[in-house]
């Protein structure tokens, strides 16, 4: 399982760091979700994907699950949520004024003003 897991992390780390180097907005905006999901995809098989109980006290079970990792994926996910959110109004404005989403392009009208 840890294998697929890691396997999964590689496939969207890949694909986020190719879309981050795209020109056009929209498939940044995409690869910077995709690499912070494989990033936090990695950080929860990081705290162990063994089967585990709930980290509640008074079970009295041995094995359980470390619940930081998953603490911290649960924020990564919301400030990652806020800040897709952010980008897709900033990159829809920018669209909205230079009527087009190639970074090249918007670079080049940057540099003629």
């Amino acid at each position: 399982m840890h294998f697929a897991v890691l396997t999964v992390v590689a496939v969207f780390i890949t694909c986020g760091v190719y879309l981050l180097l795209d020109r056009t907005l929209l498939r940044v905006v995409i690869g910077l979700g995709l690499l912070s999901n494989g990033v936090n995809l990695a950080l929860l098989a990081s705290g162990g994907l063994d089967a585990g109980a709930a980290p509640i006290l008074g079970q009295g079970r041995a094995a359980i699950v470390d619940p930081l990792p998953q603490a911290l994926i649960l924020t990564a996910i919301v400030i990652g949520f806020g800040v897709t959110a952010l980008l897709l109004t900033l990159a829809f404005a920018s669209y909205q004024s230079q009527l087009s989403d190639d970074l090249e392009d918007l670079h080049g009208r940057l540099d003629d003003e």
